[in-house]
């Protein structure tokens, strides 16, 4: 008798943390669960689903330097280590006299680990912090959200991430865009004072965890969530603004609430809300890691000026990729 992919996975969420040490190996036999089910979702608790190969990153102390190879998807060796595309990436930018925040998403894992593994995970973000410490030790300017979100993820507007979708919730997103308009507003070359209207908004989403082999998304019930709605003048939507001093990147992190989920509510509308000015936005829904860099690549093959009008890129996108990025990390030019 075949059982339920559900009921194996319950069985792997109920699994609690070792007061000893990091739970890594938790997270990797939750993975291998699933992966043994063929599935893509682990069920958690509380109608939590978490994407299985957020897991399998997190089941890993070290994925960067000479750790990168045996453990990245990547199939080119070459191209398996974060480190020297993103150092790559900043230098360009910084001769270009652009400055580069990374903005990765923590794993939602980690920061609900209560819902997966039965008990709160310290440690489970260490790898993270160590990885970020040598990147701006690099000179690589690092926002960790982290912290962040942990203090706040049980906050006025709900969770900061979605139970039942691999990205943040409304609340979540917010929390992104005032930190990130904290570290880059004194970057800019003026002040602008451009007058955005918000106001919350509770609204129903059916999450992409729900329609992944395992997740059982039939018949289940929509999500709701709250979102903060941001309106320009005369009650217009943001736009991207391609003259804009700041350039937001990245992958589905910058377009979910904005170009699908919902609209008006992204990454780039509540920028705009904070800094007073609407960025310009090349997101993707595939990979954040190399693909996006293509994107600008080839905009600016396209505009040979665009990136002369830039001051600031904030390159955001899910922590996993450090690992799960099938492309892996490739270093590529900004233009020619």
């Amino acid at each position: 008798m075949k059982f339920s992919v559900f009921l194996i996975l319950a069985c792997c969420a109920a699994v609690t943390c070792a007061n000893a040490g990091p739970p890594r190996a938790e997270f990797g036999a939750a993975f291998a669960a699933a992966e043994k089910a063929k599935a893509s979702v682990v069920a958690g608790t509380d109608g939590w689903l978490f994407l299985s190969s957020e897991l399998r990153m997190l089941s890993f102390d070290r994925f960067w330097g000479d750790a990168a190879a045996k453990v990245s998807r990547s199939p080119k060796p070459d191209a398996a280590d974060p480190i020297p595309a993103i150092v790559d990436f900043h230098t360009q930018l910084k001769a270009r006299g652009i400055h580069l925040l990374l903005v990765p998403v923590p794993p939602k894992a980690a920061i609900y680990p209560e819902k997966i593994l039965g008990a709160a995970a310290e440690g489970s973000l260490a790898p993270l912090t160590e990885f970020y410490a040598a990147l701006k030790t690099a000179g690589v300017e690092v926002l960790d959200l982290a912290p962040l979100m942990l203090a706040a993820k049980t906050g006025e507007h709900g969770p900061v991430f979605c139970a039942t979708d691999t990205h943040w919730s409304g609340s979540g997103c917010v929390l992104a865009a005032q930190a990130i308009g904290k570290a880059i507003g004194d970057k800019l070359p003026l002040k602008l004072t451009a007058k955005f209207s918000t106001e919350w908004k509770t609204l129903a989403i059916h999450g992409d965890l729900l329609d992944l082999p395992g997740a059982g998304g039939k018949g289940k019930g929509d999500e709701k969530i709250s979102v903060r709605s941001v309106s320009g003048a005369s009650g217009a939507a943001v736009e991207p603004d391609p003259a804009s001093p700041v350039l937001l990147i990245g992958d589905s992190h910058t377009l979910v609430f904005h170009d699908f989920l919902a609209e008006r509510a992204g990454l780039l509308d509540q920028l705009a809300a904070e800094l007073g000015i609407a960025p310009d936005l090349i997101g993707t829904k595939g990979s954040g890691a190399t693909t996006v860099r293509g994107n600008l690549f080839r905009k600016s093959i396209k505009d040979p000026a665009y990136l002369s009008k830039k001051k600031v890129v904030v390159w955001c996108f899910t922590a996993r990729e450090f690992t799960e990025a099938d492309s892996g990390w490739q270093k590529l030019p900004v233009a020619k």
